[in-house]
């Protein structure tokens, strides 16, 4: 008996981890693939990726042609290219259709003996019974509606600097625009990263903290400006009332 495939699923699981998990301490390569894609790493849906490692639901790992390391939760995974083919519909058999009755001809009477006897026409034979026609239940086709343009703005991408470090004492520092949350982080003071990245020296990371700092305040800036505008109205409203 051939052993049996295993169902393809639309995301990793428990097995799954537990698989990649062992491959990473074994030191064997472990590739997956990502669900959906980031347009800012260049990613589209289907990449593969290298596990780095597995911590509980959570996939460290490093997409193909990104120099860095990113989390993603196994929901966000799978071990296909490609996504599961949706289950083929069942179709109902259509009824059988009963075959009609044979027509009965009804006997000719027998003549008079005293005259010669008479052929009479066969009897007009019934019609045949017709048959109902089978009505095949109409296949909906499903409308796919017109994908939704994503709206594109100027506002600032997200920002995570990576500071990595070895035993042979070599520092290194990496910065990527829109990238996700790691899941253990902690935070830090605004004043202390602006400190922190300025005494590193590179300028690629300069930049992409101070434009975001920059965009965060502006838009505290205009909120302050709403909040003043909204109370100046409020006093207004409330010395008309006096």
């Amino acid at each position: 008996m051939p052993p049996r495939r295993r169902p393809v699923t639309e995301s990793l699981t428990p097995d799954d981890l537990t698989a990649l998990a062992a491959a990473v301490a074994e030191g064997r390569r472990a590739t997956v693939y990502v669900r959906e894609g980031t347009p800012s790493l260049n990613l589209t849906p289907g990449s593969s990726a290298r596990v780095i490692s597995v911590s509980g639901s959570t996939v460290v790992i490093r997409p193909r042609g990104v120099d860095d390391e990113l989390p993603y939760e196994a929901d966000e995974l799978r071990m296909t290219k490609n996504p599961p083919p949706p289950p083929e519909p069942k179709v109902a058999a259509a009824p059988k259709a009963k075959a009609p009755a044979p027509a009965r001809t009804a006997d000719p009477a027998p003549a008079p003996a005293t005259t010669p006897p008479v052929t009479k026409s066969p009897a007009t034979q019934p019609p045949a019974a017709k048959t109902p026609a089978t009505k095949t239940p109409a296949t909906k086709t499903p409308v796919k509606k017109p994908a939704r343009a994503k709206a594109t703005g100027t506002k600032a991408a997200s920002v995570t600097v990576t500071l990595y470090g070895s035993a042979d004492n070599e520092w290194v520092v990496a910065v990527t625009r829109g990238a996700r949350k790691p899941n253990r982080s902690r935070p830090v003071p605004v004043e202390s990263v602006e400190s922190a990245v300025r005494e590193l020296g590179d300028e690629a990371t300069v930049d992409a903290v101070t434009t975001l700092m920059h965009a965060a305040r502006e838009a505290a800036q205009r909120r302050v400006d709403e909040l003043s505008a909204q109370l100046a109205q409020a006093r207004e409203a409330l010395a008309a009332l006096e």
